[in-house]
């Protein structure tokens, strides 16, 4: 970028500088929100849940069905991240 170019969008960097913070936090939130190892520890404790009768069969499998989805969401975004790079 050229000297008068940076001259004549001076004023506009208070906004770039908000959408480049803006975007990080975007990105940070969604790295947490489609982390695998959460989902996969959630799949363990539940099958401690029906190993130790705290949950039946039915209960289990609603909650497995839920839990697969979500971690093969998961599994997509990050493969669409690896993509990307």
């Amino acid at each position: 970028m050229g000297l008068i170019s940076q001259l004549l969008t001076l004023p506009l960097a208070p906004v770039r500088g908000t959408v480049w913070v803006l975007d990080q936090v975007v990105q940070a939130a969604e790295r947490e929100h489609y982390d695998p190892g959460p989902v996969r520890t959630q799949l363990a404790e539940l099958e401690r849940e029906l190993l130790s009768g705290d949950i039946d069969e039915e209960e289990f499998d609603r909650r497995e069905d839920e839990l697969l989805d979500w971690l093969a969401e998961c599994e997509t975004y990050q493969r669409r991240l690896n993509d990307n790079s």
